[in-house]
């Protein structure tokens, strides 16, 4: 939900919406329930999120006794990310790590910096498990099991998404379900509405991404680097339910970029 632009409220509620559904139609689910989530650099609010997460599934989880603890598997958004002034890319994923580790994340999958339009590489996956690497034995990541418990401020922002989110929640169980939304296309909408918000900070420059919409190198030439198409694959087909389509925010900026590249 993330990398299709959903806010952070909508991406807490949505994967507890979607889970609920399997509390419903399964009985007697004996293994941890895994949540695939991306978070972004808003530093201290991904870290609440995931906390925020874990403590509204903790609560929804008892009603149907289900004894197991979630596990969460987080990744780096791919929606922040950009093929110009690709090296960003490693410092924005390097604090986007640092959030699901002090957010409580039981593993995760770091995103190569190049991942976007290069091929995979020796080169790029040892960077990236490298910054993991750097986390757990320099920075000491890997010492303390919840080093965000007694923080006011994260404490107060896990509290506050908690409480959104489970309004949130409450609102699509009373409309029909995750289900149901899903196939009348709700879920998709309101996500589409909150990415368009956000595009549009982006468009106006209110959202920063160094490098491209900010202090961007104009001597870079990236047409000749691209290995994979790094935008959007628009290939129409019948499906019984409309995707929710991934989309990174520079997209529309690097492919005028790439047109204008001599």
């Amino acid at each position: 939900y993330q990398n299709a632009g959903a806010n952070m409220v909508q991406q807490i509620a949505y994967s507890l919406a979607h889970v609920n559904e399997y509390f419903n139609r399964i009985t007697n689910i004996n293994q941890p329930i895994v949540f695939e989530i991306s978070v972004g650099t808003n530093y201290f609010f991904e870290i609440a999120k995931l906390r925020a997460l874990r403590i509204l599934f903790n609560l929804i989880a008892k009603e149907y006794n289900h004894k197991f603890d979630c596990h969460l598997l987080v990744s780096p958004s791919k929606r922040n990310k950009t093929i110009y002034d690709y090296n960003v890319n490693m410092l924005r994923t390097t604090t986007e790590c640092m959030s699901a580790i002090l957010g409580g994340a039981d593993a995760i999958a770091n995103l190569p910096y190049d991942a976007l339009y290069h091929k995979d590489n020796e080169f790029g996956d040892r960077i990236a498990r490298n910054q993991l690497l750097i986390l757990k034995h320099e920075s000491h990541f890997d010492k303390v099991n919840n080093p965000a418990d007694g923080s006011y401020y994260i404490e107060s922002l896990t509290n506050q998404l908690a409480e959104k989110a489970l309004v949130l929640f409450k609102d699509i169980e009373a409309n029909g379900g995750f289900l149901k939304q899903l196939n009348e296309g709700i879920i998709k909408r309101k996500i589409q509405e909150s990415a368009d918000k956000e595009q549009e900070l982006f468009d106006s420059g209110k959202e920063i991404l160094l490098g491209t919409n900010k202090y961007p190198n104009k001597k870079e030439l990236m047409k000749d680097n691209l290995e994979l198409f790094p935008f959007v694959k628009i290939k129409p087909r019948k499906t019984l339910i409309s995707p929710i389509i991934e989309k990174r925010l520079a997209e529309k900026m690097e492919q005028e970029r790439l047109k204008n590249e001599n």
